[in-house]
């Protein structure tokens, strides 16, 4: 059997390649790549997300950072998600407000399933106040659609992601941040992340899962793995603006959205 049309269609927008299936017509097009995953049987468009996945079985679970989201008792702890917009806003913690136009807090619908961390506002996001925006935004959206998921609101919650960065301010030039801007920002995301209580966590970019995972590892050294941020199911791998760089590095982000899909589903 086939992809349908479509799904296959976003596959190649983000650059993956997929072998023939077994039965499939033998004059395919000879585009495909011996990274990526083998072609899947169809699914109806709302059920991309069951497609195959490498299982959980073969990706261990690490440990859990040594910081507790239960025990954390910051000025926004018992912030609700209107006070916390609205104290990220105001926030003046670090020298980033100074150059800021605005924070960018996060997008998506408070119910949904799945979590997406990014690393720093680039200056679209700056501009616009909301994360993954421009070619990389382009590119997370068509991710997200070949496993079956939105931004958007009006899917149900096991279809829907919450996209938040690690920092809420651009860092100007769109430098890296800083340690101490990580930290100001820290209580922010962890904050979140209570409130929103994700099923799974995508850790996007070398700050992001600095930020979670209290690792300096490479991004490619922690992902094919599953680890766990306070208990919940987190899976590493790469941020869109570095994927637009290194196209030869999609299959493998293809190989991290399988397996993040996984996970969320066995709550491994």
């Amino acid at each position: 059997m086939r992809w349908s049309e479509r799904q296959l269609a976003m596959l190649r927008e983000m650059g993956i390649r997929l072998w023939p299936a077994a039965g499939d017509d033998a004059n395919a097009p000879d585009d495909v790549h011996g990274d990526a995953p083998v072609a899947l049987a169809q699914t109806t468009d709302a059920a991309v997300i069951d497609a195959a996945a490498p299982p959980v079985s073969h990706a261990p679970v690490v440990a859990t950072p040594s910081h507790a989201l239960s025990s954390h008792t910051s000025p926004v702890s018992t912030l609700d998600w209107p006070a916390l917009r609205e104290t990220v806003a105001a926030c003046t913690a670090c020298r980033l407000c100074e150059s800021r136009r605005q924070t960018v807090f996060g997008v998506g619908s408070t119910r949904a399933h799945w979590m997406i961390v990014g690393e720093a506002p680039g200056e679209q996001e700056d501009r616009q106040g909301e994360p993954f925006v421009g070619k990389s935004g382009q590119l997370l959206d068509n991710m997200l659609r070949a496993i079956g998921l939105t931004r958007g609101e009006d899917a149900e919650p096991a279809q829907q992601v919450y996209i938040a960065n690690t920092l809420k301010c651009r860092p100007p030039g769109n430098r890296n941040p800083m340690p101490d801007e990580l930290a100001k920002c820290e209580d922010f995301l962890i904050r979140q992340v209570q409130l929103l209580q994700p099923k799974i966590i995508l850790a996007m970019g070398a700050f992001a899962v600095q930020g979670l995972l209290r690792s300096t590892e490479p991004v490619g050294k922690l992902r094919g793995r599953v680890h766990r941020y306070q208990g919940v199911p987190l899976v590493v791998t790469y941020h869109p603006a570095y994927l637009l760089r290194n196209l030869v590095d999609k299959a493998k982000a293809w190989d991290d959205l399988c397996l993040a899909v996984e996970a969320s589903r066995s709550g491994a």
